[in-house]
């Protein structure tokens, strides 16, 4: 007789694997709530939905930042684990991101549900918070890299823009609050901060993209399952076209009178750059979707690295809406509708999957994100 031995099964706890790239769902349901608001095609139907996407994710913003502050405190060896690994590290540039998008949502939906005054003070309090925060990943993250022990194997990835980008979304979003701060030298000082962080993320997300665009040539592509990262080019992208052009809008609340042709100046810039760079990101963009057709062909499966096909695409909308605006070019503005389509059957097809992987269990085991 033949005795079987009990097999072991092993029990992972719900907040064991919280790992940050859990907040680009937060950042892909919030950019379809601001882009929709932005669209430069309004409905009253369509208000409504932005209201409540926007209320989905400010409530999977509370609910995520509390699982992950209970991932660090009971499963605290986990998260450093996660923290030093060179690849989800990157990843801690989400929350920051993921505190902007909801926070200008809170701007430009928040009213509805929250009156005037405390929308926008919520839109001050997390710009501020997703800032600081996102400033710190800015110079952490790269730091630690710098300074890691092994250096061997290590090879750019999309995903390397993601702790560089938040400034950048800080920059576009602050365009925002613009207008809800004192004028004279208060709301001068933002803008002058707001084209700082433009120029930080610009340029070393541009050094970074360099590197990624390489090491895709001579290395070929990233594993299957992270292959839908490369998405995340698009977001500096988009995001910086946005801010140029918002930016460039506002810039006539600050220099006025003899300083007018400055703002002149700013907004020309915007122009300019986003038509520069939009030529960039429609290459980008047809590059991104010949590599996913690619690595769909190889039995892509489904984990949370789909949430890159939501948020970068929404800085494109919001680019374009932006831009569009800014040049009364009925094109643009027809393009940012088409692509905000796009954004929308992503969202939905991703956000379904995610549910029902939550449900199944199989997004919170390690290995699945």
């Amino acid at each position: 007789m033949t005795v079987t031995a009990p097999t072991r099964v092993v029990r992972h706890q719900p907040f064991e694997h919280i790992t940050p790239n859990w907040f680009a769902a937060v950042m892909g349901t919030g950019i379809v709530a601001t882009a929709a608001a932005t669209l430069p095609v309004q409905s009253p139907a369509l208000h409504v939905f932005a209201v409540a996407v926007w209320v989905i994710a400010a409530t999977a913003l509370v609910v995520i930042g509390a699982a992950f502050a209970m991932h660090w405190i009971a499963h605290r060896d986990h998260a450093v684990a996660y923290a030093r690994h060179p690849v989800m590290v990157q990843f801690y540039g989400a929350p920051p991101m993921a505190m902007l998008t909801v926070g200008a949502g809170a701007g430009l939906l928040g009213a509805d549900l929250l009156g005037s005054t405390a929308a926008t003070t919520l839109f001050a309090a997390l710009w501020i918070a997703g800032t600081i925060t996102g400033l710190l990943t800015s110079v952490v993250v790269p730091y630690r890299m710098i300074t890691a022990a092994d250096h061997r194997d290590v090879a750019a990835l999309p995903a390397w823009l993601m702790p560089v980008v938040p400034p950048m979304v800080s920059a576009s979003t602050g365009a925002l609050l613009l207008p809800h701060v004192p004028d004279g030298q208060w709301r001068l000082a933002l803008l002058c901060a707001c084209y700082a962080m433009f120029g930080l993320s610009l340029i070393v997300g541009m050094i970074t993209l360099t590197l990624i665009y390489g090491r895709l040539l001579h290395g070929g592509l990233p594993p299957v399952d992270a292959a839908p990262t490369v998405w995340i080019t698009l977001g500096l992208i988009g995001q910086s076209i946005t801010a140029a052009n918002l930016l460039g809008t506002d810039a006539s609340m600050v220099f006025t009178g003899a300083q007018s042709s400055v703002a002149v100046g700013l907004h020309v810039f915007g122009i300019g750059y986003g038509l520069i760079m939009g030529g960039f990101g429609m290459l980008l963009f047809a590059l991104a979707t010949a590599l996913t057709v690619h690595a769909a062909r190889r039995n892509l499966g489904f984990s949370l690295t789909w949430w890159s096909f939501t948020f970068p695409v929404g800085t494109c909308v919001t680019g374009a809406t932006a831009l569009g605006h800014a040049l009364n070019f009925g094109a643009v503005q027809a393009l940012a509708v088409a692509l905000y389509v796009l954004l929308l059957a992503a969202w939905l097809t991703v956000a379904t999957r995610t549910l029902r992987g939550i449900r199944h269990g199989e997004l919170l085991r390690p290995g699945h994100r």
